[in-house]
């Protein structure tokens, strides 16, 4: 059986095997339970301290400002709710192409009375400065946009948003100066920007293990000091209480091997995958008729390719690509059930027929130009056949 070619790195990653080093000793050697007192436990708890001792300093934050959660889901509700709980009112400020975990806590927050702005993010899927400026107002609790899209991968102007909500702070008179709180979800970012909290300006901020060639379930939420969250779970004083129940060690430590190995080899790797990334951009679009590329052409993460092609269901293509080898997606992981369009393609405001007819590409260590050469073998063959044959003109 030819080697199948993995093109969906932005659904989740492989588990470097540096990483697997790293985790091996504490499923059956240093096993101890965190809270115990002797000596496994005290084992088990040095490498979690460890671990976020090393995360910390990668972001430039402090070692308690890192709470560990089951992953990037977790982290998003807990930063939403846990900001939200702590009011019966207020507003929020968010995209309309953020993550399901984002978008789905704000529609509920909406049902509890909460008022909630949708950004749109135009036809380069980029947020506008002025708009974010315009949708700021005195009852505005928390800001939450994400630091590059799971789906198109452009990448939203992060320290400039944290700047403009810094100044606006500064601006009130009020007791409420510490808001809004600015959470930016950093999932697909991790492994390709930079993650400094300070330079970036925000307040919180969520990353995933399963998307740095870490252990899936686990990932963290930076909370800055001084900002007051509600926890979601109640039960033991794990994680400063916010995320209570027995720490899961081994992914923890794997979680802060590949988020530094990731933060160390990202300007290297970047680069390599940028000219994957144009190389399989310019060949699509010049060798398929009627495809056009999703999102900002240049500020966009060096690994994601997502494009339309008209005249095709997304979902048909995906499956042709599977019988061949090639793994790749539609959009996002968490929505591969739903028969809708993308809801990231439709909030750039094209024909419905783009969102049914995207096709996502997100490349990652394990690939090459001959990968690319392979799919463009193929891909212009299956295009023709199935527009032969599909209601969709």
């Amino acid at each position: 059986m030819k080697k199948r070619i993995y093109l969906d790195h932005a659904a989740t990653t492989y588990l470097d095997l540096r990483v697997k080093k790293v985790m091996d000793d504490f499923w059956i050697k240093n096993f101890g339970n965190p809270s115990s007192l002797y000596k496994e436990g005290r084992l088990a708890k040095k490498a979690i301290e460890e671990s976020r001792l090393k995360i910390a300093r990668f972001i430039n934050a402090k070692p308690q400002e890192i709470i560990f959660t089951a992953g990037g889901t977790e982290s998003d509700n807990l930063a939403i709710f846990g900001v939200a709980n702590n009011f019966k009112k207020g507003h929020i400020i968010t995209t309309k192409f953020e993550h399901h975990a984002v978008l789905n806590a704000c529609k509920k927050l909406e049902e509890l009375g909460f008022e909630v702005s949708y950004l749109d993010v135009g036809e380069k899927g980029i947020v506008s400065l002025k708009d974010f400026k315009r949708a700021l107002k005195k009852e505005t609790i928390l800001v939450s946009i994400m630091y590059a899209n799971n789906e198109i991968g452009t990448i939203q102007p992060i320290a400039e948003i944290g700047k403009i909500i810094k100044d606006f702070r500064n601006s009130k008179t009020s007791d409420f100066k510490a808001y809004p709180l600015f959470h930016v979800d950093a999932c697909q970012a991790a492994g390709y920007l930079d993650l400094n909290v300070e330079k970036l300006g925000v307040d919180l901020m969520t990353v995933n293990g399963s998307k740095i060639y870490g252990p899936k379930g686990i990932g963290f939420l930076y909370i800055k000091s001084g900002v007051k969250i509600s926890p979601l779970l109640y039960g033991g004083e794990q994680e400063r209480g916010l995320r209570p129940g027995t720490e899961n060690v081994p992914a923890i430590v794997g979680l802060a091997k590949a988020f530094e190995l990731a933060q160390k080899e990202r300007d290297k790797e970047s680069k390599r995958l940028t000219s994957l990334r144009d190389y399989f951009i310019k060949r699509l679009t010049k060798e398929i008729p009627r495809v056009y590329l999703n999102g900002d052409s240049k500020d966009r993460l060096p690994n994601n390719i997502n494009v339309s092609i008209l005249g095709v269901e997304g979902e048909s293509v995906v499956l042709y690509l599977d019988e061949k080898g090639v793994s790749c997606s539609t959009g996002s992981a968490c929505t591969s059930e739903s028969l809708e369009p993308s809801h990231v393609i439709m909030a750039l405001g094209g024909p419905y027929e783009y969102g049914h007819g995207s096709l996502r590409f997100t490349l990652g260590k394990c690939n090459k130009k001959s990968d690319i050469d392979y799919v463009m073998k193929i891909l212009p063959d299956i295009v023709k056949k199935l527009r032969a044959i599909s209601a969709v003109k």
